[in-house]
């Protein structure tokens, strides 16, 4: 946050503030997905796999390319840590900044997930929100944010001197580890910055702060997205429950997450194509 200004506003001081931001990335020419041949697919759903992940736990789970998943609340209000990673290359990942940046700081329907350079693809297309309702409420939070990191025992240490071992960014090293067959030092290289499911976040509107309150999520609530390459994904039930005080907690109360995987009639995707790599040259004017 700002400190307490040391110096005087300049006699221009109200005429800079006063100058009109400009969009960092105007999404004109973004190609948008194609919604309506998801809402057709999704006609068409038969579950195909489902998962339960434990509070204060991670689980990892695969979804072909052109299949659907959804993350569910279940037995009470619980936020969730997403990662997303290519199935077969786990360099390739989710890239929360560059979402965060083209799409804003909150996800809903219609909105993807992209991912890292050099590849610059979505990896994911979100198909349908329960809680889409919510929007922004009058302290600036909303719902699934890209811009609080995932709770870890780095950040924890630092501010309460404790070590505590079941925060989101520890529960997914251990569930990628435990996929892959990586050390905890490896898998942790690919661990990163989350989609918090469910969260709802801001930032304060007068220190500019990053605060999380009571999630509005209810069991029956989902978000559901369109895997648009093979994925890895790993999802876990933070420690903090519905986030309404504290995170990193054991004494909040927590719940399980439930992932299901859906496949659809693959004529109803019509002309659909997994997206290819970004097609910049990589000579970065070498």
């Amino acid at each position: 946050m700002k400190p307490t200004p040391q110096y005087h506003p300049p006699v221009d001081a109200a005429e800079r503030k006063a100058i009109k931001p400009v969009i960092c990335y105007p999404v004109d020419t973004l190609l948008l997905p194609d919604m309506d041949t998801y809402a057709a697919a999704r006609d068409t759903l038969k579950l195909t796999d489902a998962l339960v992940v434990p509070p204060r736990e991670a689980l990892t789970f695969k979804v072909p390319k052109g299949h659907f998943f959804r993350i569910i609340s279940t037995d009470g209000p619980q936020v969730g840590d997403l990662n997303l990673w290519n199935a077969d290359d786990l360099k390739e990942r989710f890239y929360s900044g560059k979402t965060r940046a083209l799409h804003g700081t909150h996800l809903s329907t219609g909105d993807r997930m992209w991912s890292s350079f050099p590849h610059m693809r979505p990896l994911a297309t979100i198909t349908r929100d329960t809680l889409d309702w919510y929007g922004f409420d009058e302290y600036g939070g909303g719902v699934h944010d890209v811009i609080g990191t995932r709770c870890d025992p780095y950040t924890g240490r630092l501010l309460s001197g404790k070590d505590y071992h079941q925060c989101c960014h520890s529960n997914l090293i251990r569930a990628l580890a435990a996929e892959t067959g990586l050390s905890p030092a490896q898998a942790e290289m690919h661990v990163h910055d989350v989609l918090n499911v469910f969260m709802c976040t801001g930032f304060t509107l007068d220190t500019h702060q990053y605060f999380m309150k009571a999630s509005p999520v209810r069991p029956g609530d989902f978000i559901e997205f369109f895997a648009e390459i093979d994925l890895l994904g790993g999802l876990s039930a933070c420690p903090g429950g519905d986030c309404g005080e504290q995170h990193s907690s054991d004494t909040a109360p927590c719940y399980p997450l439930t992932v299901e995987i859906y496949r659809p009639d693959p004529d109803t995707l019509g002309n659909w194509t997994s997206p290819e790599r970004s097609s910049y040259s990589g000579s970065h004017g070498l």
